[in-house]
């Protein structure tokens, strides 16, 4: 594992880490729109005091709610006595590889070695309701890739999930989380999760202390699973199965795909099997995921993607307000069908940055509805 040797990065200062933490939990704005506002306005604190205006002028129907310094600081006290930390995209703590994944999360919160979350590690997700081969397979794998230095990635979850992160206990293993530090799932989990953190491991998720994960929170976390490892691995998985999902997030962010061969009689084999057919690396072993990942290893080959509270450029198209026919351009260009921004730039005629703007408006105003991949398109009223 590498350590953290060679990190990069910028510790944020206590006001910018309240200010990152007020930005992010405020209404309508999510990773990519925290992005887009620290590069339109420079820091938080001055994307924050814009917010009321630009949520105004998208249209919006009623006061857009900023979370409060108070209720930043309460979080803060809450993580510490937790054991816990917020770790900002620009410092050298983030998860190395997370960090350039489009719409990678700007902090999370993370308890446990900050050190093992490199860039050498995997991930290993699998079918909750596992086979003992299955289980028994992913532990084995797990084992022999931590063996030769890889951090395990999984979710928490039953199963295979249980499987790689018991396996990897010794050398290092993340578990990332759909609900808030404190709210493991399953239940059962509590005890793995305090061996985690106590020991070698790392426990990561975006969500706030107290918050019970819900359905719609699990695929932000397996975001963060295929996000963290350089590959990742499927060791069962039913052809309607989050592991697929994760797997689907995984050849997004450009990283491999590996998938265990199963029965075609056993359910738990579909969706694998699928992978495979869809160009996942056949793994029978620890071997083919090295071999596999061997190239990877380059210097320098991940780097951070933004930087903690960086002044902003000089922009002379930013000096004056778009007008209201750049908006009714804008407004005209977009529909319920998503579209990349660069086809909305050329229709409109307008200089990039004017857009950008523009779709902030009509984010925080609720107006707007993002896609992977960078898409857009109006939300329905």
């Amino acid at each position: 594992m590498s350590e953290g040797a060679g990190r990069q990065g910028i510790a944020l200062s206590e006001k910018q880490r309240i200010a990152w933490l007020r930005l992010i939990r405020s209404d309508n704005v999510g990773p990519v729109t925290f992005r887009d506002l620290i590069n339109h306005f420079g820091t938080a604190e001055a994307a924050l005091e814009m917010l009321p205006e630009l949520s105004r002028r998208g249209g919006a129907s009623r006061a857009i709610r900023i979370a409060s310094r108070a209720e930043a600081e309460r979080e803060l006290d809450i993580a510490q006595r937790h054991g816990a930390v917020f770790v900002g995209i620009g410092e050298p703590e983030y998860p190395a590889l997370l960090r350039k994944v489009d719409g990678a999360p700007p902090l999370v919160a993370a308890k446990g070695n900050l050190q093992i979350a490199g860039d050498t590690a995997v991930g290993i997700v699998g079918s909750r309701n596992a086979s003992i081969v299955g289980a028994k397979f992913a532990a084995m794998l797990a084992r022999d890739l931590a063996a030769a230095g890889y951090a395990i990635v999984s979710g928490l979850a039953r199963g295979i999930d249980t499987a790689a992160h018991r396996a990897s206990l010794a050398s290092g293993t993340i578990a990332a989380m759909a609900g808030g530090l404190d709210q493991p799932y399953p239940p059962e989990n509590i005890g793995l999760l305090d061996e985690i953190t106590s020991g070698n491991g790392l426990a990561v998720s975006e969500m706030p202390f107290g918050w019970e994960p819900r359905a719609r929170d699990f695929p932000r976390r397996n975001r963060l699973i295929a996000g963290m490892g350089l590959g990742l691995v499927v060791v069962e998985a039913a052809s309607r199965s989050g592991s697929l999902i994760t797997a689907r997030n995984a050849a997004d962010f450009g990283r491999l795909v590996f998938a265990v061969p199963g029965s075609p009689l056993d359910p738990r084999a579909h969706g694998t099997n699928a992978l495979l057919k869809d160009g996942a690396i056949v793994t029978t072993g620890a071997a083919d995921v090295l071999e596999a990942l061997a190239p990877l290893h380059e210097p320098k080959l991940f780097q951070p993607a933004l930087g903690a509270d960086e002044p902003p450029a000089e922009n002379d198209d930013l000096a004056l307000p778009p007008s209201d026919s750049d908006r009714d351009r804008v407004a005209s260009a977009l529909g319920p069908t998503p579209v990349e921004i660069d086809e909305i730039i050329r229709h409109a005629e307008l200089p990039a940055a004017t857009v950008y703007l523009l779709l902030l408006e009509l984010d925080l105003a609720g107006r707007l509805h993002r896609y992977p991949g960078g898409l857009v398109a109006l939300a329905a009223d």
